[in-house]
């Protein structure tokens, strides 16, 4: 079961700079003093954008970081944690925000034109023993990482924890990056995941990894995003999808996120992707000793 928070430009109040930055400069008797915020902008000429502290991209990678989306994210991330997460997406985003805000690139009530019309999500995936925490901007996964959910226990019965299975970390991938086109990285990611769960190096006709491998080729003829296949077009049914499943390991997830490194050009994995879903899984599996 996913919960998800959403929300958008005309939901916010002003938010107050929570972030100073201090500056000690030796001057002459004859120049005239300059205050921090002159400091700053001679010395941050460009803004900070999203694509300078998160792994996004299309036009979002391009924005500068705006107080209001940081806002907005503040808020998404005190809805569903109750509190704004140390070194998370809100507090980098704040950070960026207030240095962009000072140097006069942005003003405090400026937002970026693609979070005012899709926002930003912090969304929560239930599964067995804990949840899995999803932030987005305009669609785009910022940030994700797993909260354990004690096992509830009585002297009358004892509840098992169940180990989570390939199948479930790729649909659990469609819920948190279900709308990232499906790329080569992610096509080959895809396969290694099948491969393991099947036990079998045969591609199967119509199976999770050939419907990957023709969503990539298709996507890599066309322009615009509207149009491309997602990775929740994929995978929202894997379990069903996969002739033989089984749980994750931390060997599975080394081969998954080695296939979807060797077939990135900037040799990385996407956040909330197959790699990254595939990972989660297994840690979550260590601790119930699978």
């Amino acid at each position: 079961m996913e919960h998800s928070h959403f929300l958008n430009s005309h939901q916010l109040k002003d938010i107050p700079s929570c972030f100073e930055r201090t500056y000690t400069t030796k001057m002459s008797q004859e120049q005239p003093r300059r205050t921090h915020q002159e400091h700053e902008k001679e010395e941050q000429k460009e803004p900070i954008k999203y694509g300078d502290v998160f792994k996004v991209v299309g036009e979002l990678a391009s924005k500068p970081i705006a107080p209001q989306d940081a806002a907005m994210m503040q808020k998404a991330e005190n809805m569903i944690l109750g509190q704004t997460q140390k070194g998370g997406p809100a507090s980098v985003m704040q950070a960026a925000d207030t240095r962009n805000e000072r140097a006069g690139v942005v003003g405090h009530k400026d937002f970026t034109d693609v979070t005012g019309d899709r926002g930003v999500t912090a969304s929560e995936t239930d599964v067995p023993g804990s949840r899995i925490i999803t932030e987005s901007v305009a669609g785009q996964a910022v940030g994700q990482y797993a909260e354990a959910i004690p096992v509830l226990q009585t002297s009358f019965e004892v509840t098992q924890q169940s180990a989570l299975t390939i199948g479930e970390a790729l649909e659990a991938s469609a819920q948190s990056a279900g709308n990232k086109p499906v790329d080569q990285s992610d096509a080959a990611a895809i396969q290694a995941a099948e491969v393991r769960a099947t036990g079998s190096n045969v591609i199967i006709p119509g199976g999770l990894a050939a419907t990957a491998q023709s969503a990539a080729t298709h996507n890599a003829r066309v322009d615009l995003d509207e149009y491309k296949i997602k990775l929740r077009d994929i995978l929202m049914d894997a379990t069903a999808k996969l002739p033989a499943d089984k749980a994750v390991t931390r060997q599975d997830a080394e081969g998954v996120v080695s296939a979807e490194l060797r077939n990135n050009q900037n040799l990385a994995t996407h956040p909330g992707g197959v790699a990254s879903s595939v990972t989660i899984a297994a840690r979550l599996n260590e601790n119930v000793n699978v």
